[in-house]
Formats: structure tokens, C-alpha cells, sequence
């Protein structure tokens, strides 16, 4: 019976590569000049350390241009407060992945209301897909990535 699953992953790696190039590119930047600016990776979250809230942002820009530059999409980024003190400002960006049980179930129940001859079933953090023919399985894949849902999706393992 043929199938799919519907996960949400991030490529660390890539990640990894778009926040060593946003680092290089705050090192050199003339308007980053004696600052500390620069960005640490640990444990699904980015900090983002420099002088002043403008800084933060420019520095929020420059990720965000080097993660879509390599295919990384924005809503694996959950952006936290500023904090500020004596020295400067930091910020965290808390990296989001695989599908939460409400979203899981969110997705399983816009695939049952479409009434399409298919079955969804929530297994950990990815819901499987199964339908007897392959069309429908691609008519979910369609109706999914036109829905409005916040976070991404990608879909693996489509077996006939």
C-alpha cells in the first residue's frame, strides 16, 4: 500500500554553514568595527551577542539572508527577547523542529476533513500517510503545502 511521511527536519549542517557565513560577514562588515558582535550555535539554539538592539536586528537580517541563500526556511527560527545590560545585548533564536502532538493532530484532521480515501496516523514526531492509490497521496501532499500551517513541512520515505 503506498505511503509517505510528513516530518519536519532542519539540515544542521547547512544551518551550521549560513551562521559561520553570517559570522564572517559581522567580522568584516565596516559597521560592525569594534564590536563583539557574532553568533554562537549550542543545543537548537542561536545567540546573537552585540552592543545595541539595532545591531541585533541588522545581525537577525544577515541570518536570515544566509539561511534562505542556502535553503534553510525561516520558520525553523522562533526569535526570544532581547536582553540588555552594562555591555550589550543578546538575543536567542530557538531552532524548532519536528511536529509538535497538536500540530501532528492539527495535520491529521485537515487530511480527514478533505474526505480524501487516505489514512494519517500520528507515529512520534512524523504522521504517515497511507492510501490505496498514489494520486491521493499526491493530492495530500498538494492540499498540505497549500494549507497555511506554521511550520515547515517536508515529505520523505513516499513508498509505492
Amino acid at each position: 500500500m503506498p505511503s509517505f511521511d510528513i516530518v519536519s527536519e532542519l539540515n544542521k549542517h547547512e544551518l551550521t554553514n549560513a551562521i559561520d557565513q553570517a559570522n564572517r560577514e559581522v567580522t568584516t562588515r565596516y559597521d560592525f568595527k569594534g564590536t563583539d558582535s557574532k553568533y554562537e550555535f549550542a543545543e537548537d539554539i542561536i545567540t546573537m551577542f552585540s552592543e545595541s538592539d539595532f545591531q541585533l536586528k541588522q545581525m537577525f537580517d544577515i541570518l536570515q539572508s544566509k539561511m534562505v541563500s542556502r535553503g534553510i526556511d525561516l520558520k525553523f527560527l522562533e526569535k526570544g527577547k532581547v536582553l540588555e545590560s552594562g555591555k550589550g545585548a543578546r538575543q536567542d533564536l530557538t531552532v524548532k523542529q519536528g511536529i509538535e502532538t497538536d500540530m501532528a493532530k492539527k495535520i491529521v484532521k485537515m487530511i480527514k476533513d478533505t474526505k480524501m480515501k487516505v489514512q494519517a496516523a500520528i507515529q512520534g514526531d512524523k504522521v504517515r500517510v497511507t492510501g490505496k492509490k498514489r494520486d491521493d497521496l499526491q493530492q495530500a501532499i498538494s492540499m498540505l503545502k497549500a494549507a497555511d500551517i506554521s511550520i515547515p513541512l517536508q515529505y520523505e520515505n513516499f513508498r509505492d
